[in-house]
């Protein structure tokens, strides 16, 4: 797994760099691009899977502060490798109020667009540093 990570960690965009458009379905099967937010600040989290209690834990902590991300007027996208169905049993038990986007097939290809999926354990957000961040003034596009 390791070989896997270091491989993945090197492909991560760097801050400035534009970010690789994608478009993946929400919890309710509709298209979500990335690039139909040029020009606004978005949150792209990546996480394991739904229901696993590490990824509850911190998509709850994003819920409960959502407001923090709005006075911002930031957008956050949520991905994982869980199908649509999975994803809107997850939103509706937690209560999000944020797109949750499937990168079920082909499995994680977006989350190995940005270097934080690993083939081995076949999730994403497990590269040293899952987390992305741009400066509100960086190039996203």
């Amino acid at each position: 797994m390791t070989a896997a990570l270091s491989v993945a960690a090197q492909t991560v965009p760097a801050v400035g760099e534009p970010a690789p458009d994608f478009e993946l379905v929400n919890q309710f099967g509709e298209p979500v691009r990335l690039s139909s937010f040029r020009g606004q600040n978005v949150v792209l989290v990546f996480y394991p899977f739904a229901f696993s209690g590490v990824c509850t834990g911190e998509l709850c902590e994003i819920r409960d502060n959502l407001a923090v991300f709005e006075d911002a007027r930031a957008t956050v996208l949520a991905v994982s490798v869980d199908s649509k169905f999975s994803l809107r049993a997850y939103a509706e038990k937690e209560g999000y109020g944020f797109d949750l986007l499937a990168d079920f097939w082909p499995h994680g290809a977006v989350a190995s667009t940005y270097g934080v999926f690993d083939p081995e354990s076949g999730m994403a957000g497990v590269a040293p540093s899952s987390s992305m961040r741009w400066e509100p003034s960086a190039m996203l596009w």
